[in-house]
């Protein structure tokens, strides 16, 4: 019995193995069809969406994935087609469509954060590249990014597209700027540049006399994680002045002098005008011509005239220095000069576009000499219309050399009754007009929109030696907005000249001088960050330049002007060249362009060549020929105005702190220009100087940053430090170097929270 009893139990027990066995084989072939069809799913998915990227969680959901069993197959689905490359997977544990992804070039730019940002070339979008995905790419490099995908969230958001560096098309710079340091028996030099944070080896034998904490001059030789240069410049020791303006000037690659061909060509040009040109010019060298500049001025490139017509109305002549007709088209001359682009002045000194032969002698309207012109004769209405011009290559004989205080003098003299320099008498009666026609264009200006940033700027006073003794605040005068309207009308006419047109007409290439309509959402922070001070930007008919100029006006006089006006500033899109018109939205203008100054800007001598182009003809064939070549020289005219408007920033930053380094220890009044987390930024009111205040040396608190209050408040008191607040400062440390100026607020009582609009209101 017990035997018959344990064969069948024997028999039972294989027949459920068996059947088990068939089950989990019949199972297995079910989930392996599921995990199939999942994964055919899940690619025909992210093909329907190759550039976002998906959570597992969202990807099941709109899959229809519903049960904890299904979503467990459909994780292993993921996993099947990520071990078998079909998907990308990513950080984030999100997953995209394995696709070629799309490689584009651009020029990279390094944040002092360590992320890059690529600039297209051909749409000008900016690529986000994180500081893991930079490879050994390096600030100004000319690289291919290849795009990673988005998620449906980062699309909708309207984040910018993200990217790797796949490859280093060109490098940006050759030699980098920077201090000598040693360990030990290694060598190396630190970039001055913040945007590169890697050091450059240098070998012994590569010094070539350069000291330890020598500032210096170094070609990189060997790229990769480890960059290795030679010094090929001393340019003095580290935290001198001479030595750090010196470097601001080579870390922005601007040349310090001019090749040997050029300056032979400039030497070439005679003083002497032959007759022949003169004769076929228009000649007005009996008519009162002068010059308006500043008192050091070596060049000038623009003169003025005015006469009162019969009928009452005005005409107007701009006279501008024809640098055309020595610097001709394709010669060494034009090369160095679309190089260079613009002259950049430093506030001890300027590197010029052209030799000095050319910009201080041969082209420049010095008084009582023969000088060749592009002249705009204007008739203009006592209410600022133009009712007919003429442009006309001309000669002029200035009769007076004029300094914008001269000038100022003189109107100031009919109020005040102050005597007018004798040798001055005779041009009284015209600048008295000049000065009123000018008020009627600034109004007529202001009316149509104009928005008008009353900046303020600094001058520095140096002994014999070159170290700054004083800085002082320019004024704007009078006598300059009479200068500046005359320009921009001139600029505003030869620019309609050529754009405007008939529609039969054919297109006339030309080199506008454009300015975008501001980015919307950046007008709408601009707007609620002025409502924190009182005042009040009208949006409801759109981004107006009306409007802000009306901002602008309220803030004037107040204590936070030149926050809002910089603020204001930033908001605004940036004026560029292009051969495309779109008119410039600051200016309120449908056409506008550079003429009136040659002598430093190179689109101005292009506008030039270009009006003689239409004047004396032109075939189809050479239209062409212009119309290609604009693109590039608008482009390289732009990009050479940004680099000198930043080397001359650097420039003044420098100038600053060697005049604060005699200052350590003294005190100003000053306003907070800006708000972070490590501490505010003020702008001492009588020196324009900025420095910080850090948060670790404001010891009576501990402060926290409030960003929408733009503002630092005390945990404990609650104290607050706001933008556009009135503090007192002291001076407590300089670094040359790293052109830094740090302050400590100062109190004789603990400062106390204050209602911001009620003071504001009131100072308006």
């Amino acid at each position: 019995m017990p035997m018959n009893n344990a064969v069948p139990r024997m028999r039972c027990g294989c027949y459920i193995v068996f059947h088990f066995n068939i089950f989990m084989n019949t199972l297995t072939k079910q989930t392996h069809a599921t995990v199939e069809s999942l994964c055919q799913h899940i690619l025909a998915f992210l093909e329907r969406f190759p550039n976002e990227l998906f959570k597992s969680k969202e990807m099941s959901r709109r899959l229809g994935v519903r049960n904890e069993n299904d979503y467990r197959l459909f994780k292993e689905a993921l996993r099947t087609l990520q071990d078998e490359k079909k998907i990308n997977r990513v950080r984030g544990k999100k997953y995209g469509h394995l696709h070629i992804p799309q490689k584009l070039v651009g020029v990279l730019e390094v944040t002092a954060r360590g992320f890059g940002i690529v600039t297209i070339d051909e749409t000008n979008e900016e690529i986000f590249i994180r500081e893991e995905n930079l490879e050994s790419a390096m600030h100004g490099d000319n690289v291919e990014v290849a795009l990673l995908p988005q998620s449906t969230k980062q699309k909708e958001r309207g984040a910018r597209r993200e990217g790797v560096i796949e490859k280093i098309i060109r490098h940006g710079t050759q030699t980098l700027v920077g201090t000598l340091e040693r360990i030990r028996k290694l060598y190396f030099v630190v970039p001055s540049d913040k945007h590169i944070a890697r050091e450059i080896l240098i070998e012994r034998n590569q010094l070539e006399g350069a000291k330890e904490n020598d500032k210096v001059v170094v070609e990189v030789t060997a790229w990769g994680k480890q960059l290795q240069g030679k010094v090929v410049e001393v340019l003095g020791h580290a935290g001198e002045m001479s030595a750090e303006v010196r470097s601001v000037a080579r870390a922005f690659n601007l040349p310090s002098e001019f090749p040997a061909d050029v300056l032979a060509a400039a030497q070439a040009g005679s003083t002497m005008i032959p007759q022949t040109e003169i004769a076929r010019r228009l000649d007005l060298r009996n008519e009162v011509c002068v010059t308006i500049d500043p008192q050091d001025a070596k060049d000038f490139d623009d003169a003025v005239s005015l006469e009162i017509l019969p009928d009452g109305n005005y005409r107007l002549g701009v006279h501008i220095a024809d640098v055309s007709y020595y610097v001709t088209e394709g010669s060494a001359l034009d090369k160095e000069a679309i190089k260079r682009g613009t002259s950049v002045y430093f506030p001890n000194g300027v590197i010029p576009m052209l030799p000095e032969h050319l910009s201080n002698n041969l082209c420049s309207l010095r008084p009582h000499e023969d000088k060749l012109t592009f002249s705009v004769v204007m008739h203009v209405t006592p209410r600022g219309a133009v009712n007919s011009y003429e442009i006309r290559e001309s000669v002029i004989r200035s009769k007076r050399r004029f300094t914008y205080e001269q000038v100022q003098q003189i109107l100031d003299s009919k109020t005040s009754g102050q005597q007018v320099a004798k040798e001055d008498e005779s041009f009284v009666g015209m600048l008295v007009h000049m000065h009123k026609l000018s008020s009627v264009l600034t109004k007529k200006r202001m009316r149509e929109g104009s928005v008008d940033f009353d900046s303020v700027e600094a001058k520095f006073v140096f002994d014999e030696h070159g170290k700054p003794v004083d800085i002082i605040k320019k004024i704007r005068l009078d006598a300059h907005r009479l200068v500046e309207e005359f320009m921009l009308l001139a600029n505003r006419v030869v620019a309609k000249h050529i754009g405007f047109r008939n529609k039969e007409e054919l297109p006339k290439p030309f080199l506008y001088r454009v300015h975008d309509t501001p980015d919307p959402d950046r007008i709408r922070e601009l707007s609620l960050f002025v409502e924190k001070f009182g005042f009040t930007l009208n949006l409801d008919s759109g981004v107006s330049s009306k409007e802000l100029q009306k901002l602008l006006e309220q803030v004037k006089g107040s204590e936070v002007e030149n926050v809002i006006n910089d603020v204001a500033l930033r908001s605004m899109a940036k004026a560029v060249y292009s051969e495309h018109n779109i008119g410039h939205y600051g200016l309120a203008f449908d056409y506008y362009a550079h003429f009136t100054s040659p002598i430093r800007r190179y689109p101005d001598l292009i506008v030039h060549r270009m009006l003689k182009q239409y004047q004396n003809g032109i075939t189809l064939q050479e239209r062409e020929s212009i119309r290609k070549r604009l693109p590039f020289i608008a482009k390289q005219s732009s990009a050479m105005e940004r680099l000198a408007m930043e080397a001359e920033r650097a420039a003044i930053k420098v100038v600053q702190v060697e005049f604060m380094k005699r200052h350590i220890g003294d005190e100003y009044a000053a306003v907070i220009s800006g708000v972070a987390a490590y501490g505010v930024f003020v702008e001492v009111n009588d020196l324009l100087v900025e420095g910080l205040v850090r948060v670790r040396d404001m010891d009576d608190d501990y402060y926290l940053f409030d960003e929408k209050q733009y503002a630092l408040k005390g945990k404990r008191t609650g104290n607050q430090y706001r933008l556009g607040d009135a503090v007192q400062v002291k001076v407590v440390r300089v670094n040359p170097e790293q052109r830094q100026i740090d302050f400590l607020l100062i109190h004789e009582t603990q400062p106390k929270p204050k209602s911001r609009n009620k003071r504001i209101a009131g100072s308006v």
